[in-house]
């Protein structure tokens, strides 16, 4: 008897705790949606009857959750771009040392074989050392302590000091000295001192896939014209073999390493084509940014400065252009000629002119900088 009413005792015991329990989540959840209502109230209030709002801050604050969407997947999907990028390059790669290196030195003539051996291998290691350096070189930051620089501006979203040309990157949480933009290929921030990584990796990739496509053209068609003859064999293949006739004999088949050849071939030719098309289109428009002196951001930047001076009749003036030759001189560290060879032919780790936190005048370029506002 006494045991049944211990028992007893001890489920209502624990009846009752469940039911604090559920009364305290209730209650922690009623005083989140409080503060939610309340923080949304408030949000709206400032939107409202703030002197300084615009169209633009209301879109940017109807925007905010998509901004903060795109930026999480983009930071926590950066790994798989990259291991997309080095897994698409290493299938390429073996592609042509597996299936077509062994066709070229069997066909091509001993100066034809010499010439792809030489340019193929220095393309490989001119794509794959500017990618690591890119993935793996920190495109700079500005100190945190704020006595450290002087004469400029504080960035409102990590209450840092803010140089020249440094923006922040709301995916990485930080500022970036001289920010071009997040590339999520290299799951890091195109910076100051990576910058040049960057660009050198889009040119050296598109160059490489442009050999490809134009050297694999004849294969791709062969190969092509292979894999279509195969899809006709195999359908007479069945075709007789649903007729049933003892005197018929069935159409040849081809082997599993030749379907796999001529795959191969068929996938290089159009994966290394649609490469060339997209990644030659960024560097272009990335080669046009540098010859203005200019970053993807500061591009967006100086249009509206253009446009804001153009109706008060004055002309802008880009204050980091020095020219498109000694832009280009600037950027790729160019200071004397043999650096064309050494710093740009050849893998290369010099550091970029300047530190990234104050502009002087590099000793590459001949021409003194050009005002920033002219009447």
């Amino acid at each position: 008897m006494r045991s049944r009413q211990r028992m007893f005792a001890a489920v209502m015991r624990l009846l009752l705790k469940c039911l604090r329990l559920g009364r305290r989540r209730r209650f922690k959840l009623v005083r989140q949606a409080e503060q939610l209502w309340h923080y949304g109230h408030l949000c709206l209030r400032s939107l409202l009857y703030n002197s300084f709002t615009n169209s633009d801050v209301v879109l940017d604050s109807l925007f905010e959750p998509i901004y903060w969407l795109v930026d999480h997947v983009t930071r926590w999907f950066g790994v798989v771009f990259v291991a997309l990028v080095i897994g698409l390059t290493s299938s390429i790669v073996a592609i042509v040392y597996i299936c077509l290196l062994p066709l070229i030195l069997q066909t091509y003539t001993p100066a034809w074989i010499c010439w792809h051996l030489a340019y193929g291998h220095w393309n490989l290691i001119m794509i794959v050392f500017h990618y690591y350096k890119a993935i793996t070189t920190s495109p700079g930051h500005p100190p945190q302590a704020k006595n450290d620089l002087t004469g400029v501006s504080i960035c409102r979203k990590c209450i840092a000091p803010k140089p020249a040309r440094t923006h922040h990157c709301s995916i990485c949480n930080r500022c970036v000295l001289k920010m071009d933009h997040h590339c999520p290929w290299l799951n890091n921030c195109v910076g100051h001192y990576n910058h040049r990584y960057f660009f050198s990796f889009c040119l050296f990739m598109t160059m490489g896939c442009i050999y490809c496509s134009i050297s694999g053209w004849e294969m791709f068609r062969d190969a092509y014209a292979a894999i279509e003859r195969m899809k006709l064999l195999e359908k007479e293949r069945l075709q007789v073999a649903a007729n049933q006739t003892y005197y018929q004999t069935p159409p040849p088949t081809f082997s599993f390493r030749q379907r796999a050849f001529h795959k191969s071939v068929v996938y290089l030719w159009v994966l290394c084509s649609s490469v060339a098309l997209a990644l030659g289109a960024l560097t272009l428009w990335h080669a046009a940014l540098i010859t203005r002196g200019e970053t993807s951001i500061e591009r967006h930047i100086n249009r509206k400065e253009r446009q804001k001076l153009q109706k008060k009749g004055k002309v802008f003036r880009n204050p980091y252009s020095y020219g498109s030759w000694d832009n280009w001189k600037v950027f790729l560290g160019v200071d004397v000629p043999r650096h064309w060879l050494t710093r740009v032919l050849l893998p290369s780790l010099h550091l970029p002119h300047g530190t990234g936190l104050s502009w002087d005048l590099p000793p590459c370029v001949t021409q003194q900088r050009t005002p920033l506002l002219a009447i």
